[in-house]
């Protein structure tokens, strides 16, 4: 089993005759992180030699903060199922998810996850983790899923995300002939009274932005390329629906069933930064066989 999962800074002037709690705070270490690192199991610290936070940091100085092992979540299973692995690195994972594969599990697929299948892996590679998805798609949605590794990476991925500086890109075909090649649509998203899972257009909804561009008309549909500004649940799906254009295969928000039997949604791309080194992060996945085959069909 691998160590802990532990980051290490040399301080420099700037950083220089600052406690170390202050410094931590600015790297993004919560108050709930630091507890969990003083009473878990973890430590801080400074030239191999523990220290509290209260230590006042000198040039030059190496700080290491060691957090606490994580075990997996509790009742969440380990399964052997193979992952199509775009990117792995100490601290994340960016994997293309199957159509299919419900991202977590739920009462009507209590197995065969993307959750489970990560718990499943980090036991075969060695890693004392759970599984923290950062970008979750719709079980029947393929495409690119970002996870972080360890909770302390995950609560900076989803903080970048909140910031919208994690951006995805969609490919979607929709019913009909959109009109106007480029355009977005700004409409509140909520639940159906009447459903639990089903949202719909709604005036006490949440705000819901999403922006479209069209690749090329076909005879029987449009494909379309898709950015959201906001993250609410079904969001694409909704919205296309509301403009009269429902996704290929969408039987709950409308769509016909006859070229695809789930929707035809797929997160082509995906771009942020690296929350450790700040470099670009730019991965894509290709249309999947089945949203393929259609467009190969309708030339």
């Amino acid at each position: 089993m691998k160590p802990n999962f532990e980051l290490q800074w040399k301080i420099n002037e700037q950083q220089a005759g600052r406690m170390i709690k202050e410094f931590l705070k600015e790297k993004e270490i919560s108050r709930i992180a630091l507890t969990d690192i003083k009473f878990r199991g973890g430590k801080i610290l400074v030239n191999n030699s523990e220290v509290n936070v209260r230590h006042l940091l000198k040039v030059g100085e190496i700080v290491t903060v060691i957090f606490p092992l994580e075990n997996p979540s509790e009742g969440l299973v380990g399964e052997k199922i193979k992952l199509e692995i775009l990117f792995e690195d100490p601290y994340l994972l960016v994997v293309n998810k199957p159509s299919g594969m419900s991202t977590i599990p739920s009462r009507e697929h209590p197995t065969g996850s993307l959750a489970n299948a990560l718990v499943g892996y980090y036991e075969k590679i060695g890693i004392r983790a759970t599984s923290h998805i950062v970008t979750r798609l719709d079980r029947d949605t393929s495409g690119i899923v970002l996870i972080a590794k360890h909770r302390h990476v995950h609560h900076l991925l989803s903080k970048q995300q909140q910031n919208g500086d994690v951006k995805r890109t969609y490919e979607a075909f929709a019913e009909g002939s959109l009109k106007i090649k480029m355009g977005m649509i700004e409409e509140p998203i909520g639940r159906k009274l009447d459903s639990i899972i089903e949202r719909e257009v709604r005036s006490d909804g949440q705000y819901a932005c999403t922006q479209y561009k069209v690749l090329k008309w076909y005879k029987e549909f449009t494909h379309v390329e898709l950015e959201l500004k906001t993250g609410r649940t079904h969001q694409i799906r909704v919205h296309m629906s509301y403009i009269g254009h429902p996704l290929l295969g969408d039987d709950l928000y409308g769509g016909n069933l006859l070229l695809i039997e789930r929707q035809a949604l797929h997160c082509r791309r995906i771009r942020f930064l690296h929350p450790f080194s700040g470099m670009d992060m730019n991965f894509t996945a290709p249309l999947p066989l089945d949203m393929d085959e259609i467009i190969k069909a309708a030339l």
